[in-house]
């Protein structure tokens, strides 16, 4: 049994991706708690619907760079709003590969943001997965997280306001 539980837990890996964001904090979390319009700029998660609430199951749909599109249901386990939610993804049962997946929105001053994904994943079959078409999918949707946050929050009268005059 000991061998079996050594097993279980013997594939764990971790990966990270960050973007700084001209945008103040609200604005990003906008972008990213608002799933209805992934499709409309998202690289990575081209497919999302559920609602962001702790037990909720989402609808997601992810296209890793140079893969097939996946689709899978994980559960939200932990949602401060504005600040992170966290989710975790699952292959048909516990233990065969499991991944804790965290979005976070942190205040880098008034008009700018520190956007980090997180994932820490375990189980047997991690030490078989091949993780770089998920990072790189990762970079692509935080460069477009980046590219539409920014935007949005130079459309807003508020900002064109306080930007300096040429």
């Amino acid at each position: 049994m000991a061998a079996l539980l050594g097993l279980l837990g013997a594939g764990c890996s971790s990966m990270k991706a960050t973007v700084d964001i001209n945008a103040p904090p609200e604005t990003v979390w906008e972008v990213v708690s608002d799933l209805e319009h992934y499709h409309c700029w998202n690289p990575f998660f081209v497919r999302a619907g559920g609602t962001l609430r702790e037990g909720n199951d989402l609808a997601l749909t992810m296209q890793p760079v140079g893969k097939g599109a996946q689709s899978f249901s994980p559960e939200v386990l932990e949602l401060e709003p504005g600040r992170r939610v966290v989710w975790r993804g699952r292959l048909l049962m516990p233990g065969l590969f499991d991944g804790r997946h965290v979005l976070k929105v942190d205040s880098l001053g008034a008009t700018g943001t520190r956007f980090t994904q997180e994932e820490s994943f375990g189980g047997v079959l991690v030490p078989f997965a091949g993780f770089e078409p998920y990072r790189a999918g990762w970079e692509r949707m935080n460069l477009a997280l980046k590219a539409r946050a920014e935007a949005l929050a130079a459309s807003r009268p508020a900002a064109a306001a306080a930007r300096p005059r040429r």
